[in-house]
């Protein structure tokens, strides 16, 4: 892994990372706030990648993000960290349904996926959570308002109560408090920000019309 995140030009930690890695390594649930572009996925997916078992054939980890551009994004960050050992599967609406089916056959390591797409699949039983080790809730606050609140619900009751969940969000609606109190086990709180702000490194412009 130190030799990955060198490959990837990894020099230093972000604050959200240097806080929720160690415990998250340890198997501890853990609720991490933290804005947008903080290096939450690298948070995460760090200690996923190490702690995920390449030669078995069960679906260990799951992420629940709530757009297909995310959801592909921390598929393909994934990818990256793990340097290809683990395989990773993103699944979300738009996208062709019998293809999706035809990779969960080939028994992904990490599936990725928006809640209401993930849900499909498991009415169709195309995917079992009952081996999911590790369970991420990315841009939780996002989930609720764009109404995924009863699928995430759901689905983290479809995996296994002694999992190891990982919870991320930018702001923290009394939902996402709910859900700690529902479905984590004695989560600790690393808090970066208690309100969304801007990387210096993100350039955003926006166009005047009339």
């Amino acid at each position: 892994m130190l030799r990955t995140v060198a490959d990837l030009g990894f020099a230093l930690t972000t604050p959200i990372q240097t806080g929720a890695i160690p415990p998250a390594m340890l198997g501890q649930d853990l609720i991490g706030q933290a804005h947008t572009g903080s290096g939450k996925t690298a948070a995460f997916g760090i200690p996923m990648v190490e702690r995920l078992d390449p030669s078995s054939d069960a679906l260990q980890a799951l992420v629940l993000c709530p757009t297909r551009e995310l959801a592909v994004q921390v598929h393909d960050d994934l990818t990256r960290l793990s340097s290809g050992r683990l395989r990773t599967l993103a699944i979300y609406g738009g996208d062709s349904m019998a293809r999706q089916m035809d990779v969960l056959r080939r028994h992904p390591h990490i599936v990725v996926a928006t809640p209401g797409r993930l849900r499909d699949h498991l009415q169709r039983r195309s995917v079992s959570l009952t081996s999911v080790r590790i369970a991420v809730l990315d841009e939780a606050d996002r989930m609720l308002d764009m109404g995924f609140a009863p699928d995430v619900e759901a689905i983290l009751r479809e995996c296994p109560k002694d999992r190891q969940t990982l919870l991320f969000s930018a702001t923290m609606p009394e939902w996402v408090r709910r859900i700690a109190g529902r479905h984590m086990r004695e989560p600790i709180t690393i808090e970066v920000s208690s309100r969304p702000e801007i990387p210096g490194e993100v350039r955003q412009l926006y166009v005047q019309t009339t």
